[in-house]
Order: C-alpha cells, then structure tokens, then sequence
C-alpha cells in the first residue's frame, strides 16, 4: 500500500466527539499516522506479517494503519470503553479484524501473546506527570522487536537516557522529527490550532527476563 492511500484511509476514521481532557485524549492525525507505520514497515519490515498491539489506542487510528500494513495479528488497548467502541466501530467500517482490550496500561495481561511490534501515541504527560514513561516502559517489557513511539521533542535528552537507563532498551533513536498540529480540542486551548514538534522514535527492546508476560 502506497503512502497517500494509507494517510486517504485513515483520514477517513471518526475521531473523538468528546474527549476526556484527563486522558490527554488528543486523535493521532492520518499525516503523522501513516508515515509512522509506513517508516515501521519499509525502513525496518516491523509490521508486515507480524504480531503489533497499539498501547492507548483511542479510536484506534495505530492499530488500523497497522492492519491496513498487513500486520499478522493487531491488539488495540485503551482505559477508555468509549473508545474501544469507536475504534470497533472504524475497524468495521474498513473491514478489518483487531482485537480491542480495555484496561490501565499498567495492569496490562496479553495472556500469553507474543507481541513483535508496539506502536503508541502515549500521553505527553502534560496532566499526569511521568504517564509518558509509563507507556514506554510497559512497551519496551511486552514488545520483542521494536517500540514506535511519538514524544515532544522537548523532551529528548530525557527520552533517550530514561529509556536506555530505566526502561530496558538497547537502543532509542530518532528516526524523524514532525509537526503535531494539535487541534483547539479542549475549553482551555486559546489558539485554534498549535504545533507542536514531536520526535518518532524506535526503541529496540533489550532481552527479557525468563517468565516475562
């Protein structure tokens, strides 16, 4: 599947009608979406054939692109139920076959599925300091392969050393820089639209301990 067709696709998913401000529930638009699952795909083979869950997943945007992508097997888990539903609700739209859990990313059970790839678009942690790292560090224990993550850009000396000192990676590189352009989404946001610059990084996890879900 051709770039422009898979950001058509997703461009055509509804998205949030009332997000929950606490969540940070802002929707992963189709221009930054496709070109991270297309990187995953054509610059490192990490979606194709493989087994991918989508940490946070919303409505579900990640999950679907990996699906779009021929992913073996696709998991979307998210705390919000509303969101499963409108990620259920986009997945048939498309026809697409993703599994969708609802539960804290911290308590997360895969009951024995081995995953290859985790993408995410987690919270900044903008509303709960840390939640960022909570993704990423849960990410990089249930992914064998490779961790596709958006962070601000901000914040990238601390990415890089939180995941290479705390989080188990063996490697954390920026694989490019984009422009986030965040949509007036909550009462609180004065502008219409503001950009925000974020970096996509893979991870590559380091080797897990024996009896490790």
């Amino acid at each position: 599947m051709k770039l422009k067709q898979l950001e058509g696709l997703l461009g055509g998913l509804t998205q949030f009608s009332d997000p929950k401000v606490e969540l940070e529930q802002y929707a992963t638009g189709p221009h930054i979406a496709s070109r991270m699952l297309y990187t995953a795909e054509n610059s490192f083979d990490d979606i194709s054939g493989k087994v991918v869950a989508d940490f946070g997943c919303g409505c579900g945007t990640l999950a679907i692109a990996s699906a779009l992508l021929d992913a073996e097997h696709v998991t979307g888990i998210d705390i919000d139920l509303q969101s499963l539903e409108l990620a259920q609700e986009n997945a048939t739209d498309l026809e697409l076959d993703i599994d969708l859990i609802q539960c804290d990313i911290k308590n997360i059970n895969l009951k024995g599925l081995l995953v290859d790839t985790v993408v995410m678009n987690p919270p900044f942690g903008t509303k709960r300091k840390g939640a960022d790292m909570e993704f990423l560090s849960m990410g990089l224990k249930v992914a064998t392969q490779a961790v596709y993550s958006l962070h601000k850009t901000s914040t990238r000396e601390y990415i890089k050393k939180a995941a290479l000192r705390n989080c188990n990676a063996t490697s954390a590189e920026v694989l490019c820089e984009l422009r986030y352009a965040l949509p007036q989404t909550y009462k609180f946001h004065s502008k219409r639209e503001i950009d925000v610059a974020v970096d996509l990084w893979r991870f590559v996890p380091g080797a897990r301990d024996e009896g490790a879900s």
